[in-house]
Parts: structure tokens; C-alpha cells; sequence
């Protein structure tokens, strides 16, 4: 059968008034306006706490602004603001058994000012023995919301050198603390330890704007894309020392961007949208984390999450993939909804690489929610990934708005309270 060109698939939509309206709106020339925007040098790569990331936060907010959408919640500006504590260690001192401490047997998960141990009955005991998997049970029991104290078998001594560096960044403030000993003790009983830090906060902020639903205000629909990225770096051998950012992320913010200018055009969205553009992904995911503690996931319908859509995929243009295909059937409902287009969504091919758990999307997959991102990235041979080639001038433009295209064409019933998909289980997530 002859496939039609997605740019004729409007009349397909016509039940939902979706699409009649989308070629004045994403054209490749104003997705090459953002994107060039937000991928120049001027934004210097647009890391956390720096002058760039703000300018681009500043950008988009501007973007949000000229299509007069709304603010979030009770925010009387687009910008999301959250705090986060960066620990650095200023003393230690102490014994575990006549064991004096040291930088090399100890560390302390905390953004406590101190820490001042004489025993440890506030503290549940747990061990990582020399079989465990380190790093695993090691964020597993950072994620508690309780006290701690971990003994750390002698074997993981190499891996619990990262696991400083890895704890000295910044995060968000906790009344608890978690301790790692390294010791080839089971058990311990006599414990004196006074730890001290100096704790830097660190600002950070989403930009997140809203159109209210005309029938299902209390049912929302989320597209959002990281506009961070990673600064800069010294000059390769072609000069080059600022990480653009072009494709990671530019093009899933400016894809982000470009839907909040169709469906506030268009202002016939039955359940609420919001869109929000990410920041701290590449170095831990904070936005999205801080984000969806704002939200009820239970009234969460939806996530797109756009990652990476500014190089042809392993299937050519007109194409891209969903992580977590299988988890729900969101991605069955945009494929329905793209039937008879020349435009195909495939299942995540790299699945080896825990994509989904990978961006911004798996905070409220974890919640239940519908929660995937749409990528292009050929993870497994991305020439200019993390490297600071990844510029406007290698992404293929055309074709990225034809993906944008798709996006809004396949969401329409999601938006219109038509299609609702299924919840993820979360007890089959890794």
C-alpha cells in the first residue's frame, strides 16, 4: 500500500482539530531558529550553575511568554526554582572498634552541617558483602528516607574510592544520613565519630509553563526535554571547547518548545499540558526529580519526553523509537494514531543500554505514570555524543521537524481525553 506523506495526514485528524493548523506552526524554519538559539556558543554550553544555562532558561521563558501560556501551580513566573546542597568535607575525626577513621575507610551520604556519632541504635545496620553487587545496593540504600550505617566489605575497596567522588556532589537537602564503613568487620559496637562538612547550596530551576484543559483540567499531559548540557572543556584539536549541545539536548527542548506554539494555536486541549523544560539531567537528573514531587502522579495521563531527535534514525528519516515500548501501550496509541503516514514509531532497539532509566522520563515511569522518551540517537554509534562536535550543522533539520510533526499528530487523542494509556508496573521496573 502507498504510504502518505505526514503532511497529508492532517485530514486524518480532523475529529480532534489537530492538525489543521501544524505546517504554519512546526516549520523547519522556526525549529531552526531555536535550535541555533539554544546550541551557540554564547550559551556555553549551557551547564548547571552557570551564566549560560541561565541564559538559556531566560530564552526559553521569552519563547513561553510570546505564545502567552501559562504558569505552573501558584508560580508567578516560568521558572521552577529548587535548592540543592554541594558537601565538601572539612574534618573527620574518630573510631569504629579502635579503628581510627580516615578518608579511606569512611563516608557519610549527608547534607548535614555534622555529623556526631556515639553509638548507632538511630541507625539500621546493613551490610554490602563481597558478593553484592556495589554500586546497586549502594543506590538502592541512598534512596532511603532513613538512617543508615553500612558496612562495606574490604573487597569493594577500589569501587567505594569512586563512591566518594560520586557522593560529593551536589544534592537535595535530607534530614537523613546513610555512613559507609569500609571494614572487614560483620558487626560493630563501640562507635565515636565527629564528621564536619561545608555545605555550598546550589541554585537551579526548571522552566515549566501550562495550558489549562478545556474538559479535563485535572488530567494532565507532560512534554518536556533537558535544556542543560556540559559546559566546556579544553579546546580539542580543531579549537573547539564548548559541548553545544546541539542534538543533547537542544533538539528535544526546542521539539518541547515548538508543541507548546502548536497546542496553545490550536487551544482546544481537553486535559491540562504542561511543558517543561529539564535542567541537572546530565549530572543526575534533578529537574525532572524536583518536577514531578510537584505533581499528583495519579493525575499524570502522559509523558513525552524528548530526547535526541536531530539525527536520522537506524530506520532512516521519518522514523524514531520509544523507550520502555513495552511497559504501556502509549506507543501502540501514537502508532494508531499515525496509521496510513509515512511515519513509524519502533521500540527501543538499544535496550541493553537502560534507556529508559536513563533521562528524564523514568522519575514518573517509577510514579506509575505513561512516562517514555522519543529519541532518534543511535546509542550504539552516535558519532558526536558527549563530544563537542555536536552542532546545528550535523543535525538533519528537515527531518527533525517531520519528527515534531509526528509527535503532535500522534498525541492528538491523548489530548483530547480520547486515548488514555495504560499505567506502568511499577513493580517489574528495575
Amino acid at each position: 500500500m502507498k504510504k502518505i506523506p505526514l503532511i497529508f495526514v492532517a485530514a486524518l485528524f480532523s475529529l480532534f482539530g489537530f492538525a489543521q493548523k501544524i505546517d504554519k506552526i512546526i516549520n523547519a524554519t522556526e525549529v531552526e531558529r531555536i535550535e541555533k538559539i539554544l546550541s551557540a556558543d554564547d550559551m556555553l554550553g549551557r551547564k548547571p550553575f552557570t551564566p549560560g544555562i541561565d541564559k538559556a532558561a531566560d530564552f526559553i521563558a521569552a519563547e513561553f511568554a510570546k505564545s502567552n501560556l501559562g504558569f505552573f501551580g501558584t508560580a508567578t513566573t516560568y521558572f521552577q526554582e529548587f535548592s540543592m546542597v554541594k558537601p565538601k568535607l572539612a574534618s573527620l575525626e574518630g573510631a569504629i572498634d579502635g579503628d581510627t577513621l580516615k578518608e579511606t575507610n569512611f563516608f557519610a551520604n549527608t547534607t548535614q552541617a555534622a555529623i556526631h556519632l556515639h553509638g548507632i541504635s538511630d541507625y539500621e545496620i546493613v551490610e554490602i558483602k563481597k558478593e553484592e553487587d556495589f554500586f546497586k545496593k549502594v543506590f538502592a540504600i541512598m534512596e532511603e528516607n532513613k538512617n543508615i550505617f553500612v558496612l562495606v566489605d574490604k573487597v569493594h575497596t577500589d569501587k567505594f574510592k569512586r563512591l566518594k567522588n560520586f557522593g560529593y556532589r551536589q544534592k537535595f537537602s535530607s534530614p537523613t544520613t546513610q555512613v559507609f564503613y569500609l571494614t572487614e568487620r560483620k558487626e560493630v559496637s563501640n562507635v565515636h565519630v565527629n564528621v564536619a562538612y561545608n555545605n555550598t547550596p546550589q541554585k537551579l530551576k526548571n522552566v515549566v509553563a501550562i495550558i489549562p484543559g478545556k474538559s479535563k483540567k485535572d488530567e494532565y499531559v507532560v512534554f518536556g526535554g533537558h535544556y542543560d548540557h556540559l559546559g566546556t572543556t579544553k579546546p580539542n584539536a580543531n579549537g573547539d571547547s564548548i559541548y553545544n549541545g546541539a542534538n543533547d539536548d537542544a533538539a528535544g527542548t526546542t521539539a518541547m518548545i515548538m508543541l507548546s506554539k502548536y497546542y496553545k494555536a490550536l487551544n482546544n486541549n481537553a486535559r491540562t499540558i504542561l511543558f517543561a523544560a529539564f535542567t541537572a539531567e546530565e549530572v543526575g537528573g534533578y529537574g525532572a526529580q524536583y518536577f514531578s514531587k510537584q505533581l499528583d502522579p495519579a493525575k499524570v495521563v502522559a509523558m513525552f519526553n524528548i530526547e535526541m531527535i536531530g539525527t536520522e534514525s537506524k530506520w532512516g528519516k521519518n522514523s524514531a523509537y520509544i523507550t520502555g515500548f513495552d511497559k504501556t501501550n502509549m506507543g501502540a496509541i501514537l502508532q494508531k494514531n499515525l496509521e496510513g503516514s509515512n511515519f513509524k514509531f519502533y521500540p527501543d532497539p538499544y535496550t541493553e543500554q537502560n534507556l529508559f532509566y536513563r533521562s528524564d522520563n523514568a522519575t514518573l515511569a517509577r510514579l506509575g505514570v505513561a512516562a517514555h522518551t522519543i529519541s532518534t540517537s543511535k546509542m550504539d554509534s552516535e558519532p558526536n555524543y558527549h563530544k563537542a562536535s555536536d552542532q546545528i550543522e550535523t543535525l538533519d533539520l528537515d527531518n527533525m521537524n517531520e519528527i515534531i510533526k509526528a509527535i503532535a499528530l500522534s498525541a492528538g487523542s491523548i489530548i483530547a481525553g480520547k486515548d488514555t494509556p495504560t499505567r506502568v508496573d511499577t513493580t517489574q521496573l528495575k
